[in-house]
């Protein structure tokens, strides 16, 4: 299995130039292969000094990523206008030929449905001005761990890195990340044992009934508390902001307050990840079996409480106890989000009516039994997760969603 470790980076003032170089020579060769292989576009005198080029029809009819490197690499290098490329690894530059190749790639399979998911777009120029910036060093440019636990990348030099856990094994790449914060950041990708991950089975299983008041209303009767991350720092990013209006456009001190901005957005999506794994963590710990009912978060991101569910941030912690779950050898089953939780009663499975959101209680008109709406809604996507997983493991799927509604 592969699994990637990410470790804050401290670059010096010196070498931040240098990954800056390396920054911008990658971003030039995407560009010059985006100009030739874009569907329908002409690439007529666009690489100036290496000559006029014409190119016309679709990204498949031109040439790939080894004809594109010596063309845009090896040759450019010997032109004045492109002979700045010797200071990035040509590693790096042939890593960005083929990140292009891959995301036409995932635009091509998406248009033709054979990607799940949201539509991908084309892929488009890469700015000087963006905030973020990335370059992926592969073992063709010979990084090394030295013994004192610096990072050395070439053209850019021994960088120290803040090491907050041991890598299990060698990595096979590593990714120098420039956040729009301006922290620097290196992500391994390592090779793991996917048995050494395995924790011992346990008793219990776990439904999730996730929520704006509450952020998530489990089975057993407890809860997690919204911490509302973004609420809490409302005020101080309204003030940041109103400080980065008055700036002049261009300025110096409108960069810094730039800065100031997204290191204030950084800590709120840092604690709100972090919130996320302690508590995936948790639950995968101590649970066999997790089920969780699956939301139209897109859709509610159109509605009025658009603000709050980006606060929550639903998808990332599905995200996170899924991969936990695979990791560990437990199950994790999502429950389609047709299946009436809020509706249908825990205790005999009777399918009531629509209830509004107002409706935090309500008593089920065959059993008489009361019920909190979000606690019901936990001990029902369980109970709905168990047929689900059962039904998986011992015989053909059974009719959708509502099916016990009675």
């Amino acid at each position: 299995m592969q699994l990637r470790y990410q470790f804050r980076a401290y670059p010096t003032p010196g070498q931040r130039m240098d990954a800056a170089r390396v920054f911008g020579c990658k971003r030039v060769v995407w560009n010059d292969a985006l100009a030739i292989v874009t569907p329908r576009k002409r690439a007529n005198g666009l690489l100036g000094g290496l000559g006029a080029r014409r190119v016309e029809g679709p990204y498949w009819a031109v040439p790939k990523s080894a004809e594109l490197s010596r063309l845009l690499i090896t040759e450019a290098k010997k032109t004045v206008r492109r002979s700045f490329l010797v200071d990035a690894p040509v590693g790096v530059l042939q890593q960005a030929l083929r990140d292009l190749d891959a995301a036409w790639k995932a635009h091509e399979d998406s248009r033709a449905g054979r990607r799940p998911g949201p539509r991908v777009g084309v892929p488009v120029r890469k700015s000087r001005k963006d905030s973020r910036q990335t370059a992926r060093f592969t073992v063709s440019d010979r990084f090394r761990l030295l013994p004192d636990g610096r990072l050395r990348l070439p053209k850019i030099g021994d960088i120290r890195i803040k090491w907050s856990r041991d890598l299990p094994s060698v990595p096979s790449s590593v990714t120098l990340i420039k956040d729009r914060s301006g922290r620097y950041w290196v992500s391994f990708v390592v090779e793991t044992d996917p048995a050494e991950d395995v924790l011992p089975a346990v008793d219990g299983d776990q439904g999730i009934d996730l929520g704006l008041t509450r952020f998530a209303v489990l089975a057993d009767g407890s809860h997690i508390a919204s911490p509302r991350f973004l609420r809490r720092a409302e005020r101080k990013l309204v003030r940041r902001q109103r400080e980065l209006s008055r700036k002049e456009k261009g300025s110096k001190n409108r960069e810094k307050a730039r800065i100031k901005v997204a290191r204030a957005h950084a800590a709120v999506a840092d604690a709100r990840r972090n919130f996320h794994h302690q508590w995936s963590h948790r639950l995968t710990r101590e649970n066999q079996a997790v089920y969780c009912e699956t939301l139209n978060v897109r859709g509610m991101m159109r509605t009025r409480l658009a603000k709050s569910v980006h606060d929550a941030g639903w998808r990332q912690f599905i995200g996170f106890l899924e991969y936990k779950a695979k990791r560990r050898g437990r199950s994790f089953v999502r429950v389609d989000r047709r299946f009436p939780s809020s509706r249908m009663c825990s205790a005999c499975g009777h399918c009531d009516g629509p209830k509004r959101l107002q409706v935090r209680m309500w008593t089920c008109p065959v059993c008489r039994v009361c019920h909190d709406r979000d606690w019901n809604a936990g001990k029902a996507i369980r109970c709905e997760g168990r047929r689900i997983l059962a039904a998986a493991k011992t015989a053909p799927p059974t009719p959708g969603p509502g099916a016990r509604c009675r």
